[in-house]
């Protein structure tokens, strides 16, 4: 995919600066629904995970799950937001066939939590892009425009995800480039992850991200006119929508017209947005206070039960690892990816003799196959375990690199965990001088020719004598050990 674009040269983007705000709805991974006891999950028949509450029917009256209020704090506190105590339900009207009450209950002028924050790299170090709001909310169902026979004349809707436990969190206009978009969004999902309150999975719609962009003259403090960019379902495809619309918005102004503003959709095959509705009021939905649901008190005793199930969160933990076993930064951020990596990561450093191999283990030889096999960490067939006796054989000189990394193949082909392999295969590093100075001895003798040439000058022969003992020693030879008595024997 390449992003379209609008001809508009470096030296006139340069001249204007964006201004951009994310909205993010994150569904809550509780077992019902927001209202109703109706099961919360994805990929059931349709309209099967439904009832009187979630359908809108007459006098169905909404309940308040308390696990998804439990959730929303504890992502609330996690992205450093204020608690409110007092929160009010409200009713954000409007007409949409898979909204079948006319209505969402949703979260306005008193929402759960609010004035939170999110640090991302910066060219000076970090920078801290703030949240406005984090309100709880239901999801509304899915209309299905594609995928069936009549598809260009009907439109199907499947109610389902009707009353999922949502969160919206709201950042302030503090991003200024898409890449700070992408960072924002990427530790935010991280962040989620952590507290295991979402399993923010785009592609069945868990984590869903709207993008409001404007741009205004450079040193200008108004703010200028912006556009909301929806239908984008990935974090790559939010960077390119951003660097597209900034574009557009740039050469309408620079041609004397005037930004609209209004809704967008971004069609990532032409890598460009379209108009889709103008929006020139930013809240036409009518709120108004939710009749059915008392006011949500959230004292300090439920704050505090929250606070406490709160873990290390990622920055904090890679800033530990860093420190308490030597690792390097690039190390951090790989082996803090997910809670469970991380945890099962400080289990084998503390199991292994030495913790730096062990990471160093993690980038140089796993990640870079399941990345070439397209697996997660969770999908690996090598664990953790497996990977701090990889690192105690080695440390102990039990095995070479190359040997190292032939078990790592043959897991990755066979499915097995490292220890089977090695148990099965059983290569041994010699590292008995004397046994590696018998073959040294028997190379030199069958290769005259090359000790005369490494003796009147050549040095670089001795790479051959390396290897015909590696290969007399089926590459069992300690490779430090040899390199060392190889040299040692000819200059001797």
């Amino acid at each position: 995919m390449s992003t379209a674009t609008t001809g508009v040269s470096a030296d006139i983007l340069a001249r204007y600066e964006p201004v951009i705000g994310l909205e993010v709805h994150v569904q809550l991974l509780t077992a019902t629904k927001a209202f109703c006891g109706c099961p919360n999950r994805f990929g059931a028949a349709p309209n099967t995970n439904v009832c009187p509450v979630c359908l809108g029917l007459p006098g169905a009256l909404p309940v308040l799950n308390e696990r998804a209020v439990e959730f929303a704090t504890l992502a609330a506190l996690a992205l450093n937001c204020r608690v409110n105590e007092r929160s009010i339900f409200a009713r954000k009207n409007y007409f949409y066939p898979d909204l079948p009450k006319g209505y969402q209950i949703s979260q306005f002028d008193k929402p759960l939590a609010e004035h939170g924050w999110i640090e991302v790299p910066s060219d000076d170090g970090t920078k801290r892009i703030g949240i406005t709001r984090l309100h709880m909310e239901e999801d509304a169902g899915k209309s299905l425009h594609d995928g069936f026979p009549d598809s260009a004349t009907r439109t199907y809707v499947d109610l389902n995800r009707c009353g999922t436990p949502l969160i919206e969190i709201v950042s302030e206009p503090d991003i200024r480039t898409p890449d700070e978009a992408y960072e924002y969004l990427t530790r935010l999902k991280e962040i989620l992850l952590y507290t295991a309150v979402s399993d923010c999975n785009m592609e069945e719609g868990s984590l869903r991200c709207d993008a409001n962009v404007s741009v205004r003259p450079r040193g200008q403090e108004k703010f200028g006119t912006k556009a909301e960019v929806k239908n984008v379902n990935s974090f790559r495809f939010i960077r390119a929508a951003l660097e597209y619309e900034i574009e557009r918005q740039v050469e309408v102004l620079e041609s004397g017209g005037r930004v609209v503003q209004e809704t967008r959709l971004w069609n990532a095959n032409e890598g460009r947005t379209y108009s889709m509705r103008s929006k020139e009021q930013a809240h036409d939905y009518r709120y108004f206070p939710e009749p059915d649901l008392p006011p949500l008190i959230v004292n300090q005793a439920f704050r505090d039960m929250v606070a406490a199930q709160l873990p290390e969160l990622p920055e904090a933990r890679r800033a530990r690892l860093i420190s308490e076993y030597g690792i390097t930064d690039q190390d951090a951020a790989t082996l803090t990816a997910t809670r469970a990596f991380a945890d099962q990561f400080e289990s084998a450093a503390r199991a292994a003799r030495n913790p730096r191999r062990v990471a160093n283990l993690v980038q140089s030889e796993l990640t870079s196959r399941l990345k070439l096999r397209s697996l997660d960490v969770a999908q690996s067939p090598i664990s953790m375990s497996g990977i701090a006796l990889a690192a105690d054989l080695a440390e102990e000189g039990k095995l070479s690199s190359k040997q190292l990394k032939q078990l790592f193949d043959t897991a990755f082909e066979t499915g097995e965990d490292f220890p089977a392999v090695y148990e099965r295969e059983k290569p041994q590093q010699i590292s008995d001088a004397s046994a590696i100075e018998a073959m040294i001895d028997q190379v030199i003798a069958a290769n005259p020719k090359q000790v005369e040439q490494y003796r009147g000058g050549k040095k670089t022969v001795s790479a051959f004598f390396v290897g015909q003992v590696m290969k007399l020693s089926k590459g069992q030879a300690n490779p430090a050990l040899l390199n060392e008595l190889v040299v040692r024997k000819l200059d001797g």
